[in-house]
């Protein structure tokens, strides 16, 4: 009789703990800023799914963005931020979902800057300068610049005296603004809200051009994750509208007019600048 209670018990106690797990969504974002502004830009963000998802939201930090790609692919997390080529390094290593992107997505460019004492007025003045990219696996600040520096006959280990990789958006325009390297190249939504805020000294660093438009960012979630979840997720995100003071809050802080459904066919185009790039089997 007692262990009959026991095994009750258990089972209930099993159930709870399994409702519970259910009830936690973990969200994580690739650290292309800093660590404390990712935190400040998903907060209403993550307060706004937990009214529409019915359930506890909670941000995870990661230290690069590999750990973002092996927690999803190991169920560790939910549902994450990612940029285009990290989606494809995901999607190669197992089953995830890319639910939505921002509008501004669809047509994602970078921007090339470079230090203001340097002269420097275009790319092919770079020759035998240092540059510097973001992160190794960030779409905007490596992958698609480099494709496109290729597409004009510039390979950056030879072309330039010395290759850097600053690990974050804002940590390329600090290199350039200090001289550490004379260019660099950003994601151009970073680049826009650095400007806005005042945080970039324009008598240190200047624009030297913008690549051309591709898909970029999505918010994806892991495969195994309930398709009804996936669903409520989606429907949440579609719904903020910029007529809404909340909503617009929200959006501003993720640079969006607004979000849209989005699809892996989306990132085929980065799949195949990663291979030619030789950044992908």
């Amino acid at each position: 009789m007692n262990i009959a209670k026991l095994s009750v018990a258990g089972l209930l106690l099993a159930a709870a703990t399994l409702s519970h797990a259910e009830a936690l969504l973990k969200v994580s974002a690739i650290p292309d800023e800093a660590p404390t502004e990712l935190q400040r830009k998903f907060a209403p963000l993550g307060q706004y799914l937990e009214k529409e998802l019915g359930m506890k939201v909670q941000f995870v930090p990661v230290s690069d963005y590999a750990a973002v790609v092996t927690a999803l692919n190991a169920d560790q997390i939910d549902m994450a931020w990612l940029g285009g080529f990290t989606f494809v390094q995901a999607s190669q290593r197992g089953k995830v979902v890319p639910l939505v992107q921002r509008e501004e997505d669809s047509r994602f460019t970078s921007k090339y800057i470079v230090n203001a004492d340097s002269g420097i007025s275009k790319l092919q003045q770079l020759k035998g300068k240092s540059f510097a990219f973001g992160s190794a696996s960030s779409t905007s600040g490596h992958l698609m610049p480099r494709y496109f520096l290729q597409k004009q006959h510039i390979k950056p280990e030879t072309f330039f005296k010395s290759v850097g990789y600053s690990g974050a958006h804002d940590a390329t325009v600090a290199w350039v603004a200090s001289g550490k390297v004379d260019a660099g190249v950003l994601n151009a939504s970073v680049w826009d809200k650095l400007v806005e805020a005042g945080k970039v000294d324009q008598s240190k660093v200047k624009l030297l051009g913008t690549t051309p438009p591709y898909f970029d960012y999505n918010w994806t979630v892991r495969g195994s994750l309930d398709k009804k979840l996936q669903q409520k997720i989606q429907q949440a995100f579609l719904k903020l509208n910029a007529a809404n003071p909340e909503h617009k809050a929200i959006l501003d802080l993720q640079r969006a007019s607004k979000f849209i459904p989005t699809k892996a066919a989306n990132y085929k185009g980065i799949e195949t600048a990663a291979k030619e790039a030789g950044l992908l089997q």
